[in-house]
């Protein structure tokens, strides 16, 4: 059985961050060096908002013979000091000599393993690159080794606007609630207070760097992968946004390494949509147990990369499973992978004729895709893509080989294309999708480029109206059979939204198909021989989406001309022996003008109410960004109350000038 003891470790600098431990409960009678310690470090609040943790940390205690250290990060929770923003230096460094207090302790064997979903998956990355001598393996589920190109805040050079709706708001309201008074004991008023006075939102930093700039680049793993000597399983899942850092990952590593690359969304790998769902428990505990316990049970012999394949499935929004199956691949760059160039000029064109294709863009346009990172409800999955096309340039070709063999997929498809514009910042967007036999377009996969960064995402340019200019982007990494009978298509438009903010000014894009193209990564042949499918632990629960208090619409007002998607959610639970209360709701809309796409905005509100014995507290943000072709505009409010009477408040009114967005 597992015992658990709360503890504060102090820093460097004196402060103190306070964490849980997850020992195991064996009556006094644990051995010194016995033991190897997994951490896990998040701002989202171990006591309350994710005290459902709980679970995961006494399975890795109980069945698989772990200590486990749970820390909230520097400024949250219950920790001591202030939450500046994402990854800092601080928290990294913080991170680093928990590592180190983990190795001394009496029950340690010395070696420390550190994992986690997104955040908790992007600092054991970030902190792996720093090299803290017991840190020995990592499993980074969700995460992504470009901070910039692959995360909540940019896509392809274009400013993300369906997740201002939401992450953003709710990391405010969450980074100013108070420490718990049972933890935190005497003066956690006063160090609530401290928070929301010096607190600035996160997105004024993300607004300030609109390039891929140092800002970006500390914590972004792409810089340097050669930084990581501990052994590392990357988890990625073809629904999530982070999916990127796969096959990238694999190729640049000089570490021990391993990846797990599921048909999954951002969300829990045993429970979410969609599967087939595993036990991830049990998978990464095998990783531990070669690397921290130096148990020989083959991990590391197997094939280092293990693949979903997926195939044609009526797409849906709840799409709980993909057709498909489990391949163990042996190396990347694959030995058996070639390039296929399917020419725009040769292809069966939406519109008549050679071409040149205009296009006036539409800002709606990809509500379709919906978000390019899936999660639980409002954050589904794509529909049929039919809807976008008609505002599209739409490019068709017939399965090679007649239709009458399969084709595969793997890797990251690229366009290449001749693309000119009437206004000096356009983007091009591109969707990938599978055509089946009564006419569904499903989404296989997409990518974005703001035209600006055609040369460098670091020094991006305007562009000369009426110019030609040859681009070449690649798209989201996926995995895919085109079945016979079926058709591969290829969408291009001049908005991503709500997944992406609009470019700033109405523009006509005109496509030379001339010498455009999109290449496909194509496995050719049958994989290196091995004497079985990989054989992955079975889910213990079942699957969950629940919409109950779940708003998701997508609303066409043709009187005003705009395109707007509401979504909202709320969470409750109720209090146990240790677990307050919790009450969370959050949600917003998201607008854009069709016809003129620099009139964007987001409103987004999100609070908190957590009831505790000594008291009940909450936060609210509420936030309007408004954009015109000049700039954005983020006006914003927290309020902190204690019993329902505000006793803080704070409000910022901010101008961002639009750098070539």
């Amino acid at each position: 059985m597992t015992r658990t003891e709360d503890v504060f470790i102090a820093m460097r600098d004196g402060v103190r961050l306070a964490a849980t431990l997850y020992l195991p409960d064996d009556g006094g009678a644990l051995g010194a060096g016995h033991v190897p310690s997994l951490l896990e470090a998040l701002p989202y609040r171990k006591d309350d908002l994710t005290a459902h943790y709980r679970a995961e940390y006494r399975r890795f205690v109980d069945e698989f013979g772990y200590a486990v250290c749970r820390v909230d990060i520097r400024g949250t929770g219950s920790s001591e000091g202030i939450a500046t923003g994402e990854y800092t230096a601080d928290e990294l460094q913080d991170l680093a000599e928990v590592i180190g207090w983990l190795a001394e302790q009496p029950w340690s064997n010395g070696n420390v393993g550190m994992f986690g979903t997104s955040w908790s998956g992007f600092n054991s990355l970030q902190v792996a690159m720093l090299r803290p001598p017991a840190l020995k393996a990592i499993c980074s589920i969700f995460a992504s080794d470009d901070r910039y190109a692959d995360h909540v805040h940019y896509f392809g050079g274009a400013l993300k606007q369906l997740d201002l709706a939401d992450w953003p708001t709710y990391m405010d309201a969450i980074n100013v609630l108070p420490p718990v008074p049972r933890v935190a004991g005497e003066g956690w008023r006063e160090r609530w207070e401290r928070r929301v006075a010096t607190y600035e939102p996160w997105l004024f930093g993300w607004l300030e760097h609109q390039t891929y700039d140092d800002f970006w680049k500390h914590g972004s793993l792409r810089e340097d992968y050669g930084a990581i000597e501990a052994a590392t399983m990357l988890v990625t899942g073809w629904s999530d946004g982070y999916t990127n850092i796969a096959f990238r990952g694999m190729a640049g590593l000089t570490c021990p390494k391993r990846l797990l690359a599921g048909p999954w969304s951002h969300a829990d790998v045993e429970t979410s949509r969609p599967g087939p769902n595993i036990d991830l428990v049990a998978e990464m505990a095998r990783w531990w147990d070669r690397w921290l316990k130096g148990i020989d049970n083959g991990v590391d012999r197997d094939p280092p990369i293990v693949v979903f394949v997926r195939r044609p499935t009526p797409p849906a929004a709840d799409l709980a499973a993909y057709r498909g199956e489990w391949r163990f691949e042996a190396d990347w760059p694959l030995d058996r992978g070639r390039e296929l160039v399917l020419a725009l000029d040769v292809a069966r064109a939406g519109r008549p004729g050679p071409g040149p294709d205009a296009l006036d863009v539409r800002g709606d346009v990809g509500w379709t895709a919906w978000l390019s990172c899936a999660g639980p409800p409002p954050w589904g999955q794509p529909l049929d893509q039919r809807p976008d096309e008609g505002f599209s340039l739409v490019y068709d070709w017939a399965v090679p080989k007649g239709g009458k063999e399969e084709l595969e997929i793997l890797g990251h498809p690229v366009v290449q294309a001749r693309v000119a514009s009437s206004a000096p910042v356009a983007y091009l967007s591109a969707k990938l999708c599978d055509v089946h036999p009564d006419g569904t377009s499903q989404l296989v996969t997409r990518g974005l480029l703001n035209l600006a960064h055609r040369e460098s995402r670091e020094t991006p340019s305007a562009l000369e109206p009426g110019r030609t200019y040859d681009v070449s982007f690649e798209l989201e990494a996926t995995s895919w059979v085109f079945e016979p009978g079926h058709g591969i298509r290829l969408d291009l438009a001049g908005a991503d939204w709500p997944n992406c903010w609009p470019p700033p000014t109405p523009v006509t894009l005109t496509i030379e198909r001339d010498g455009c193209s999109i290449v496909l990564p194509v496995v050719e042949g049958a994989a290196s021989p091995i004497a079985a499918p990989p054989t992955l632990p079975a889910p213990r629960r079942p699957q969950t989406w629940n919409t109950d208090d779940v708003m998701w619409s997508v609303e066409h007002d043709v009187a005003r001309a705009q395109t707007r998607a509401v979504v909202a959610y709320t969470t409750r639970s109720d209090a146990d022996e240790v677990v307050p209360s919790i009450v969370e709701r959050n949600g917003g809309i998201v607008g854009v003008a069709n016809d003129d796409p620099g009139s964007a905005w987001v409103e987004a509100t999100s609070s908190y109410v957590l009831g505790w014995p000594e008291t009940t507290v909450s936060t609210e943000v509420r936030s309007r960004i408004e954009s015109d072709a000049n700039a954005y505009r983020v006006r914003l409010q927290i309020d902190a109350s204690e019993n329902s009477e505000v006793r803080w408040s704070r409000r910022f009114d901010r101008r961002f000038p639009r750098n070539l967005q």
